[in-house]
C-alpha cells in the first residue's frame, strides 16, 4: 500500500510538473524565438553585388544593421532572380504580409494604387538628384500615404534605379519614326506602356523574367532599361543598338509589408527603419557611380551607344501628365512640385 501510496504521489508531482512546463512552453518558445526576427528580400534582378540595386541594398541594409546592432536580432534573407515569384505576384504578397520586403522600381505598385504611377511619366524628372530634392521637399509623402492607405505596404526607403531608362533594340534608334512598331518590352504596368506607345514603340508588357527569351525568340524587338541591369541580365547579348532617351527616371522602392511592420516591438522597428533608410542612401551613391562604367563597358561588349533626338521623344509625350492629371486630380500637387525643383 505504502509503495502504491507513493508511486501515486510521484505520477502526481510528475503529472503537475510537466502540466506547468507545458503551460510555460510557448512563452519560452517564444522568447526564443523573438531572440532573431527573420525577415525575407525579393528582388527580380540578378544577384549582382556591382550592377543589380537588389543584391546592392541587400549589402547595405545587413551593413547598417549591423552598425545598428541589430545583426544578431534581425535576419534579413535575400531572394534574387525572381526565387519568390514574378514581381506582380510579389508586390501582392507583400500586400498580404507573406513576404517582408521587396525592392523594385515604383512602377511595381503602380498596379495596386494607380496613383503611384506619377513617378513613370513620361520626362517627368529631368535627373536623379532633381527626383531627390523633389521627394526631400515633400512629393514623395503623398505616393507613400497613399500606397500604405491602399496597400497596406510602407515604403521605407527610396533609391536610385542604376540610370535612367533608355531602349536597347536590335537596329539603331534616333527618332520617333526609328522606333515606329518596334516591340519593346515594357513592364505591366500602364503608364509605362502608354509612354512608350507615345514614343511610337509598339509596347509589349511582359514580365522581368521573360524578356531574355523572348529578345531570343523574336517576340521582343528591344526593351528599356538602365545601363547596369542591362549589363547583369545580358540583355546586350541580343540586341546590339542603345538609344539614350532617357524617357524615365523611375525611382527604387524599399517596400515593406505592413503586417512585418507591426509584428516588430516598436524600438527594434525604430532601428530597423533607421537602418534601412542608411542604406537606400548609399545604394543612391552606388547607382550613380556604376551607371557610366556600365555604360562604357555595354560600348566595350559590342553594344553602339547613341544620343538621339530627346526632344522629338519628349513632345509626343508631353500631353500623358496632362491627360494623367485630370484623370488623378489629386497627382497635380505631386507633379507641379516636381516641376518646380531645380536639380
Amino acid at each position: 500500500m505504502t509503495t502504491n501510496r507513493v508511486s501515486r504521489r510521484i505520477v502526481l508531482r510528475s503529472s503537475v510538473t510537466a502540466a506547468a512546463w507545458l503551460a510555460a512552453a510557448p512563452a519560452i518558445v517564444g522568447r526564443a524565438e523573438a531572440a532573431t526576427l527573420k525577415m525575407r528580400c525579393s528582388s527580380s534582378l540578378p544577384n549582382d553585388p556591382k550592377y543589380a540595386n537588389g543584391r546592392v541594398y541587400y549589402d547595405n541594409l545587413v551593413k547598417s544593421l549591423k552598425a545598428n546592432g541589430l545583426g544578431e536580432q534581425i535576419d534579413v534573407t535575400f531572394f534574387p532572380d525572381n526565387q519568390l515569384g514574378q514581381e506582380i505576384d510579389v508586390i501582392n504578397s507583400v500586400k498580404l504580409g507573406v513576404i517582408d520586403l521587396m525592392v523594385s522600381g515604383s512602377s511595381i505598385s503602380a498596379n495596386l494604387v494607380p496613383l503611384v504611377g506619377t513617378f513613370d511619366l513620361g520626362y517627368l524628372f529631368t535627373s536623379y538628384q532633381q527626383q531627390t530634392k523633389a521627394f526631400d521637399a515633400g512629393a514623395a509623402k503623398p505616393i507613400e500615404d497613399a500606397l500604405l492607405k491602399g496597400a497596406s505596404i510602407h515604403i521605407i526607403g527610396w533609391a536610385y534605379n542604376f540610370g535612367a531608362r533608355s531602349v536597347l533594340a536590335k537596329k539603331p534608334v534616333k527618332t520617333p519614326e526609328d522606333l515606329a512598331g518596334l516591340k519593346i518590352r515594357t513592364l505591366p504596368n500602364p503608364i509605362i506602356t502608354e509612354c512608350l506607345r507615345l514614343m511610337g514603340a509598339a509596347a509589349t508588357p511582359l514580365a522581368f523574367g521573360e524578356i531574355y527569351t523572348a529578345l531570343q525568340a523574336g517576340v521582343l524587338d528591344g526593351l528599356k532599361h538602365d545601363p547596369p541591369t542591362i549589363l547583369a541580365s545580358k540583355f546586350y547579348e541580343t540586341s546590339k543598338h542603345y538609344a539614350l532617351t532617357q524617357h524615365i527616371f523611375s525611382p527604387l522602392a524599399v517596400y515593406f509589408s505592413d503586417t512585418s511592420f507591426n509584428r516588430m516591438v516598436p524600438k527594434l522597428r525604430e532601428g530597423f527603419l533607421d537602418a534601412a533608410s542608411k542604406a537606400a542612401i548609399d545604394t543612391r551613391a552606388h547607382g550613380l557611380a556604376v551607371e557610366k562604367e556600365a555604360l562604357a563597358t555595354l560600348a566595350e561588349k559590342g553594344v553602339t551607344v547613341v544620343e538621339c533626338d530627346k526632344e522629338a521623344f519628349r513632345k509626343r509625350v508631353l500631353p500623358q501628365t496632362d491627360n494623367f492629371i485630370k484623370a488623378r486630380p489629386e497627382a497635380k500637387a505631386v507633379v507641379d512640385l516636381i516641376r518646380a525643383t531645380q536639380a
